[in-house]
C-alpha cells in the first residue's frame, strides 16, 4: 500500500470515528428535539393578538430579526460568522470576574411559607414564595450553560445551589427552551419535587421525553392562564426565539404574570423591548414586583435582548413598584463586562417611579418589606476584591 493511500485511509477512518463520536454525543437526552403536539399548534388569542404559528414555526408579535446590524456608531457591521467569531474568540475586558463573586446562601427548607420572598440563584433562576405557593423559575444548577463541557461556565462563586437544596414545589415555570433556561440535569434532579410544570407551547414535550408524567405538565399559548390554589399563572408574550440545536422556533417563548388576590408579580423571561410591555401593564398592572431581563445584550441582537435603559422603560410601562434585574452575573453570553448591566440599570433607575432591588446571589428578598437594604455588591473594594455585604449600602427599597 502506497504512502498516499495510507494517508487517505487514515483521514477517512479518522473522519468516520469523529463523525460517530459526534453522533454518539448527540444521542444524550439533553439534545432531544421538541415534539409539538398538534393540539398546541393553534395559539389562543392573547391581550396583544396571538402567537403566530406559521410554516411550522412560532413568530413574534412584531417583526423580529434575530441578528441585527450594528446600531452603535463605534461598531462595525458583522455578518453571522463575524459575530460568531467575535463571540467565541474576541477578548472582552472584564467579561469574567477576576475574583469569586460574593453570595449568601438561604436555606430554602426553613423559610416561613406564609412570607412572600424571592431568592435569586444567578442569571435567570429564581425561587419565589407568593401567598403560600412555592415556585421555581428557569432553574440552571449545572456548571455550564451549554451542553458542551467547558463552554459558558458559571462564574466562580455563583453556582451555589443544587437540586438537593430545593424543597417541594407547587410550580416549576420554564420561559423557553434555551440551554441557559432549560437544563436537563437540573430538570432530572427536580423530579419528585414538583406538583405542576407550566411552560409555553411545545416546551412541555421535553419533560415528557425526559420521563415526567403528562398529567404534571401544563402547556399554553400567550393569553392562557393556569391556576394553583389562589394563584393564577398567565402565559404572556415575550419578544425572543427558541431552539436548542438544529430546530428553531418550534416551541413558544413567554413571560409570566403571577396573580393572587393580594399580589401581582411579572417575570419577563428573555425578551427584547416591545409593545407587549405596555399591553401587559395595562391589562394586569400595577405589579408589586417585576423581574426583568438585564444582561447579555448587544447591538447585534438588539431585538431579542433589552439594553438596561430599555429594561427601565419596560418597568414604567408595566407599572411596577419594584424591579429586580435578571439574566446577568453568572454566565458570559455577550461581549460586555459582567458588571455593566448592574451599573447601567442602577443609573437608569435613578428618579424612576419604581425601586431597584439588588440582592446578591442567594440573598433573601422580602418583597413586602419596603425598608430592606441592599448593597452594590458588584463594585470592587479598595483591595480589588468584590465588595462585601456591609459595603455601599443603598437606600431602602421603598
Amino acid at each position: 500500500m502506497g504512502l498516499l493511500l495510507k494517508i487517505v485511509l487514515i483521514i477517512v477512518v479518522g473522519a468516520a470515528l469523529l463523525a460517530f463520536g459526534i453522533w454518539l454525543f448527540l444521542q444524550q437526552n439533553q439534545f432531544d428535539e421538541p415534539e409539538v403536539a398538534p393540539a398546541l399548534r393553534q395559539p389562543a388569542p392573547s391581550i396583544t393578538g396571538s402567537a403566530r404559528y406559521q410554516d411550522g414555526k412560532f413568530h413574534n408579535l412584531e417583526n423580529t430579526v434575530v441578528m441585527t446590524q450594528a446600531a452603535e456608531p463605534t461598531q462595525k457591521k458583522s455578518g453571522l460568522f463575524g459575530n460568531l467569531y467575535k463571540f467565541l474568540f474576541a477578548k472582552t475586558p472584564g467579561a469574567v470576574p477576576e475574583q469569586p463573586l460574593p453570595s449568601r446562601k438561604t436555606d430554602l427548607f426553613n423559610l416561613d411559607p406564609a412570607e412572600n420572598l424571592v431568592v435569586w440563584m444567578g442569571h435567570s433562576s429564581y425561587f419565589i414564595q407568593l401567598d403560600g405557593q412555592r415556585i421555581l423559575i428557569d432553574p440552571v444548577f449545572s456548571q455550564y450553560a451549554s451542553p458542551v463541557p467547558g463552554t459558558n461556565g458559571a462564574f466562580a462563586g455563583t453556582n451555589i445551589y443544587t437540586t438537593d437544596d430545593i424543597p417541594q414545589l407547587d410550580l416549576l415555570l420554564i420561559s423557553h427552551d434555551h440551554w441557559d433556561h432549560l437544563d436537563y440535569p437540573t430538570i432530572k434532579g427536580l423530579q419528585g419535587k414538583v406538583k405542576q410544570v407550566v411552560t409555553p407551547s411545545g416546551v412541555g414535550s421535553y419533560f415528557r421525553q425526559w420521563g415526567w408524567p403528562a398529567a404534571q405538565i401544563l402547556e399554553g399559548n400567550w393569553g392562557d392562564v393556569f391556576s394553583s390554589g389562589n394563584l393564577d399563572v398567565h402565559i404572556l408574550p415575550a419578544r425572543h426565539f427558541s431552539g436548542r440545536l438544529f430546530e428553531r422556533n418550534r416551541t413558544l417563548w413567554a413571560s409570566f404574570a403571577l396573580i393572587t388576590p393580594d399580589h401581582r408579580y411579572y417575570l419577563s423571561g428573555d425578551t427584547g423591548y416591545g409593545q407587549h410591555f405596555k399591553a401587559i401593564g395595562d391589562a394586569f398592572g400595577p405589579f408589586d414586583l417585576a423581574i426583568l431581563e438585564c444582561g447579555q445584550y448587544n447591538a447585534n441582537w438588539a431585538n431579542i435582548h433589552m439594553m438596561p435603559e430599555e429594561t427601565a422603560l419596560a418597568a414604567i410601562e408595566l407599572q411596577a413598584s419594584k424591579v429586580m434585574a435578571a439574566h446577568n452575573s453568572k454566565f458570559k453570553l455577550s461581549r460586555h463586562s459582567w458588571q455593566e448591566p448592574l451599573e447601567r440599570i442602577k443609573l437608569a433607575s435613578e428618579s424612576q417611579p419604581w425601586h431597584l432591588l439588588t440582592p446578591m446571589i442567594g440573598e433573601l428578598v422580602d418583597v413586602d418589606d419596603n425598608n430592606q437594604l441592599f448593597t452594590e455588591w458588584w463594585q470592587p473594594a479598595e483591595d480589588g476584591q468584590i465588595a462585601e455585604q456591609a459595603d455601599s449600602m443603598r437606600q431602602p427599597a421603598g
